[in-house]
């Protein structure tokens, strides 16, 4: 078994779609990095709003910002290139964020885990099941985008011979585990996304 001890943040009162930001700023707390959510949010997080054109929804593209925003409760959420933009805006020198989507949970542990680094993973709220999304165009390039519902981040800080162990922000959850073969289809769901730090 290995487990983390990392600082816990409760997005449930005033990030109600922030889990990525909460959980990039749990891993950077772990670091010794002072910033509150609020501080990572306003000024290194990308965000982007919905439009309405010629009675069609617009809006943006999840690998490139965050949807809408993470206090507003019908906002959506964005994916990994955004997390690692923002983080290498807070890291500077010792360490880099690395996008490192495509990777197992399995391969994430003994890349990061197993030497002691929480990381950062998508997957679905409460394990729950994907659900495919709303669908709208894009602000750039006009293609349509389909959201994968239940999105959710969390930290991910351990795991032992059944389980994975989650820093899980919503609704307070604290720290929650789950079987391993639940969790890698989830986080397959969710395009199986993650972001990892490494030292320079």
């Amino acid at each position: 078994m290995r487990k983390i001890e990392a600082p816990y943040i409760d997005q449930s009162k005033k990030y109600p779609t922030g889990c990525e930001s909460v959980s990039a700023v749990m891993l950077l707390r772990f670091l010794g990095y002072d910033i509150t959510v609020d501080e990572f949010i306003g000024r290194y997080l990308d965000q982007a709003d919905f439009e309405e054109r010629d009675g069609e929804q617009y809006g943006p593209d999840p690998r490139k910002s965050f949807c809408g925003s993470p206090y507003d409760a019908d906002a959506f959420g964005c994916y990994a290139p955004v997390i690692v933009n923002a983080l290498n805006k807070v890291l500077g020198e010792e360490y880099e964020a690395v996008d490192e989507s495509g990777v197992s949970l399995c391969g994430l542990s003994a890349r990061y885990l197993d030497r002691g680094m929480p990381v950062i993973v998508w997957a679905c709220i409460n394990m729950r099941e994907p659900v495919i999304g709303p669908k709208w165009k894009l602000l750039d390039s006009g293609r349509t985008f389909t959201w994968i519902s239940n999105e959710h981040c969390m930290l991910m800080t351990g795991y032992d011979g059944e389980d994975y162990y989650f820093n899980d922000p919503y609704e307070n959850n604290g720290c929650v585990h789950y079987p391993k073969t639940l969790a890698e289809d989830r986080h397959r769901a969710q395009h199986m996304q993650a972001v990892g730090i490494k030292r320079k």
